[in-house]
């Protein structure tokens, strides 16, 4: 059965030949709409955009979008150039809204076709989208990446050990995100996801309340959605020379980029050394931590990522201060 919530196309959609459970008319907040329906069974919801109070706001669809089940949904949109220019519909698919139309015919078809995100990608604005998660949808949040550089740099236990610090210490939420992988089922935490890259845009909406979004980026080239992205190297001989033979030119690719020695054991000079041989700059060097402690350099770390604030601690409790840059 299905859900019809009507205003200016209240005419059209009184035409469609389906099972209505209910049909709701007039203007009314998106909190209202979610309230009304969120606990209430329905095959599909057409809703007439129009009858969400000031709908072209997309912070209005988004409250919708994660209120209610975003697949279920057709949102019929009014004919005017806000609402069918590439960058409001750009703004629906990122929020996991695939089925759209502006008329009878175009309902139907979703109605017995529904749309994927394979369906609809051609309409998405990539670089309008970034800004749109960046600086409205999730405003509140800081979206990083992490993406190996060097084989098996070690991101899936960063990002965990990044999480449990940031939440455990300061009690922020922190949502992890990995692409197209299954390593995080291993740690048993319902805020470490695993999803496909169709999957990405709606997923980082749906946790807009989290302080902090760490994506796993190894299988994907989304970076463009993060605020920051950080690029890991084990330095041993053995993985920069397996990386140099790949790409002579890594690091020319790297310049001005966010590179993290990861599971280091150099020391202040091997770094400079480092630097000068691949003419680069290392934003910090972590050296193997044990995930089963709280680990200071961590903090440091988070400190100049700009993430947690700087605390000064006394000279006895700075186990890894070689390590520190």
């Amino acid at each position: 059965m299905n859900v019809i919530i009507a205003n200016e196309a209240k005419d059209m959609l009184s035409q469609l030949d389906i099972d209505v459970i209910k049909s709701v008319d007039g203007i009314h907040s998106a909190d209202e709409i979610v309230d009304m329906f969120k606990n209430f069974f329905f095959a599909r919801m057409i809703l007439d955009v129009t009858a969400i109070e000031d709908y072209q706001n997309i912070t209005n669809i988004q409250k919708i979008s994660i209120g209610l089940d975003a697949d279920k949904i057709i949102l019929v949109l009014p004919n005017n150039e806000v609402c069918t220019s590439s960058s409001y519909l750009s703004k629906l698919i990122s929020m996991g809204i695939y089925n759209f139309t502006t008329n009878l015919e175009g309902i139907k078809y979703c109605l017995e076709h529904p749309n994927t995100y394979k369906d609809v990608a051609h309409i998405q604005q990539l670089n309008d989208l970034s800004t749109t998660i960046n600086e409205k949808v999730v405003s509140g949040s800081r979206i990083i990446g992490i993406k190996n550089v060097t084989d098996h740099a070690g991101s899936t236990t960063l990002i965990y050990m990044l999480k449990k610090e940031l939440e455990q210490t300061y009690n922020m939420k922190v949502v992890a995100i990995e692409i197209n992988r299954h390593d995080f089922a291993y740690f048993h935490d319902k805020n470490m996801i695993s999803i496909t890259d169709e999957e990405l845009m709606s997923e980082i909406v749906k946790h807009n309340d989290a302080s902090i979004i760490l994506i796993d980026l190894n299988d994907s080239d989304n970076d463009g959605v993060c605020s920051d992205t950080l690029y890991l190297i084990e330095p041993s001989s053995i993985k920069l020379n397996k990386l140099m033979r790949r790409n002579r030119r890594i690091f020319e690719e790297l310049k001005g980029k966010k590179i993290i020695l990861n599971q280091s054991l150099l020391s202040n000079s091997d770094i400079m050394d480092f630097e000068y041989e691949g003419r680069t700059k290392v934003f910090y060097n972590i050296p193997p931590l044990n995930d089963r402690e709280r680990n200071s350099v961590l903090h440091d770390f988070l400190a100049k990522m700009g993430l947690v604030a700087k605390t000064e601690e006394k000279e006895e409790n700075k186990i890894f201060g070689l390590f520190r840059r």
